[in-house]
């Protein structure tokens, strides 16, 4: 007769396995540094529109502010995907974010000033979403490189958790700092976050380009969009997430979510609440780092999404709402953890950069789409049915990439083809 297993033991198999912090010192670096810089972003991305909010009063300006990220966003995240192919990684991230804490220091500047002006957040804006496409790919492709090929799912776990630690506590924390201290004490500590980044990148290992990797250039960028194109699981990691995000990504219209249950008070815990479901998830992830098929992970954690979206629309009791976002967060994260993993694992160290530029589209466009169109379509229906209707969407079309694209529900980490080469590739002594 089988004992059965201890109840230490079953938790311990729960909690977050943290093989990539003991296996990989860069990987604990960028960890920590990580979360010290989400803290001084949050910082500024609470008092940047609070500020434009303050010199301006006017919604159309705050909202701008998006209007001038995405340009800037796009170009250079595809930029930043060749040249994380082409230059040492650890000097792209390093010299990125020096560049980030410049920017930080224009914007203490600027709210020190008696009369600050308004045209100096704009163009911090502008920077900022210039240089994280530049710096993301370099991070994402890094992670990849420097983490044991088998350790990638948990790698993406804790990066995740560690993201939604800073998307809890970084609002919260900078909520209090802008309205007790002003924008710019805000500005100041980012300032100072971003130079203890600096001191900690610093500490890299050098992560140099592959000895055959070209020097960016539109050609590169279109040989990584080809190789995509040629792979339905990675097309279909993009298309899935493409979907959800445009379909089902209601947060621009959660205030008038809020007037209309009735409970103004409730809308800082709309935005929070998908954090803490994926929070939760992140805190019992050990289990994921046991599991071969990672892209039913993106497909059912999307449907997971869209179900939770749609019946949060549904509901108008508030508690149910909450706790319907918190599940669709939960299954975000289940689907996150499943692209993050296939990208690391199949994708090919001399595209990797290239690669991770269109990764950064493909979860940043989508969340700029679906606000326009959640707000579009509540201007038409009305505020919950322009939510359960895109979650409905959501689930339909999660559910016909899937069918299209039969590849990415057999993905199997141990008999994928592109897997194993990247297994060898990872294992090579070269590094790469």
């Amino acid at each position: 007769m089988t004992s059965p297993i201890p109840w230490r033991a079953r938790l311990a198999a729960l909690l977050p396995d943290l093989s990539p912090w003991r296996s990989s010192a860069d990987f604990k670096l960028l960890w920590g540094q990580g979360l010290i810089t989400y803290f001084g972003s949050f910082m500024a991305l609470i008092a940047l529109p609070l500020q434009i909010k303050h010199l301006t009063g006017s919604p159309l300006a705050v909202g701008a502010m998006g209007a001038v990220e995405l340009v800037p966003l796009i170009v250079f995240g595809l930029y930043g995907g060749a040249l994380a192919d082409a230059a040492d990684r650890r000097k792209v991230i390093l010299g990125t974010e020096a560049g980030l804490g410049l920017l930080a220091v224009i914007l203490l500047v600027n709210a020190l000033m008696p009369e600050p002006a308004l045209w100096p957040l704009y163009v911090v804006a502008a920077g900022v979403a210039a240089l994280a496409g530049l710096q993301r790919p370099a991070l994402d492709s890094l992670i990849a490189r420097i983490v044991p090929h088998g350790e990638q799912t948990a790698a993406a776990a804790l990066n995740s958790l560690r993201w939604q630690i800073g998307a809890i506590a970084g609002p919260a924390l900078a909520g209090l700092v802008v309205a007790y201290a002003g924008h710019a004490t805000a500005y100041a500590v980012t300032v100072v976050t971003f130079a203890v980044s600096v001191l900690l990148c610093l500490r890299l290992a050098p992560a140099p380009a592959a000895h055959d990797a070209p020097k960016p250039s539109l050609s590169g960028i279109a040989q990584g969009a080809r190789y995509a194109w040629s792979r339905p699981v990675l097309l279909g990691t993009y298309a899935i997430d493409l979907a959800a995000m445009f379909f089902a990504y209601p947060n621009a219209i959660f205030p008038f979510l809020a007037d209309e249950l009735d409970a103004q008070w409730s809308l800082g815990l709309m935005y929070a609440a998908g954090s803490v479901g994926s929070l939760v998830l992140g805190l019992t992830s050990g289990w994921t780092s046991r599991v071969r098929r990672h892209g039913l992970f993106v497909v059912f954690g999307a449907g997971v999404w869209g179900l939770a979206i749609a019946a949060a629309g549904w509901f108008g009791e508030v508690w149910l709402v909450l706790v319907c976002l918190a599940v669709a967060g939960a299954g975000d994260m289940l689907s996150g953890l499943g692209r993050a993993t296939i990208w690391n694992q199949t994708v090919p160290e001399e595209l990797r950069g290239r690669l991770a530029g269109i990764e950064v589209l493909s979860y940043s466009v989508g969340p700029q789409l679906g606000q326009v169109r959640a707000g579009a379509m509540a201007g038409w229906t009305g505020t919950r049915p322009a939510i359960w209707t895109g979650g409905v969407a959501c689930v339909v079309s999660v559910a016909l990439l899937a069918a299209a694209l039969p590849k990415l529900l057999s993905y199997d980490s141990e008999t994928d083809e592109d897997a194993a080469r990247r297994r060898a590739q990872h294992a090579d002594p070269s590094g790469v």
